[in-house]
């Protein structure tokens, strides 16, 4: 399926589309987490845009390891007053959560998307994204962000991954939510040792052949940092050559932070397609 749902927009995925990461959080992994200013972050997304990027994913709780979670009312304020500015903008406003009291208000508000990194689990979360036609990126985690990268254990990580994401497929499907708004992502570095990783990322192709397009974020990841010995501001080479890798596997969306290398490094491998 390459053409999916998203709020406001139908976006034809044959074509790989780069999501700009924008941190409203007052601390991230990768050290660009803006502290709730909605002017800063507006900026940062106009530059994204202004670099290539079709869509933006804008969090305000960080999902790092080891990260708590964010009052309620913070992170609602922040995503609301984002949405509410760029709603005007012709872009897909994806919201990056976990709370169904923050998913109605976005949607409410305006957003397109919901990008949940607990796949919907929480109580109350698939009624509060049912109705409509709002993009929902369904992700797969082990555990949960202050814990997840303690001693993560897999027998088959890509079955294993699969099968999961395959039920809460099911379950969203069962609530009345057509699968052309649905997006999977395999959760790189959610519960993850580096070779996990890097074998999801080998054997991504497998994730699309249920016909539903993928979502990769490996953008700055430790797996990023332990291959290449690069702390996280210095992992622009590597995050690049991990995006591409996933689009080249079948990767409908890439999230990123570095946005205009992507965009190059995607130019340079579709022209050589299209030689």
């Amino acid at each position: 399926m390459s053409v999916i749902q998203c709020g406001r927009f139908r976006l034809d995925l044959a074509q790989p589309r780069v999501m700009a990461i924008i941190n409203l959080t007052d601390d991230s992994f990768s050290g660009d987490g803006l502290h709730g200013d909605v002017r800063a972050a507006l900026g940062r997304a106009e530059k994204a845009l202004e670099q290539g990027a079709e869509m933006l994913d804008i969090g305000a709780e960080s999902s790092r390891p080891g990260s708590d979670s964010v009052p309620e009312a913070q992170e609602l304020e922040r995503v609301v007053r984002f949405v509410e500015q760029a709603r005007a903008w012709n872009v897909p406003l994806s919201i990056d959560t976990v709370k169904p009291a923050v998913m109605r208000a976005a949607l409410a508000a305006g957003a397109d998307m919901i990008n949940d990194i607990n796949a919907f689990r929480a109580p109350g979360a698939i009624e509060a994204v049912a109705a409509g036609e709002s993009g929902l990126c369904v992700m797969h985690m082990k555990g949960e962000p202050r814990t997840m990268q303690q001693d993560p254990r897999y027998e088959d990580v890509v079955g294993e991954v699969m099968s999961f994401l395959d039920e809460r497929v099911a379950a969203l499907q069962a609530a009345g939510v057509a699968r052309e708004r649905l997006v999977l992502d395999p959760g790189f570095g959610f519960g993850k040792r580096t070779v996990h990783n890097y074998t999801l990322l080998r054997e991504l192709a497998r994730f699309t052949a249920g016909g539903l397009p993928v979502l990769a974020g490996m953008s700055r990841k430790s797996m990023i940092g332990a291959v290449t010995g690069r702390e996280v501001g210095e992992r622009l080479a590597g995050s690049v050559a991990a995006a591409l890798i996933a689009v080249q596997r079948g990767a409908g969306i890439v999230r990123v932070h570095d946005v205009a290398a992507t965009v190059d490094a995607l130019k340079v491998w579709q022209a050589t397609l299209d030689a």
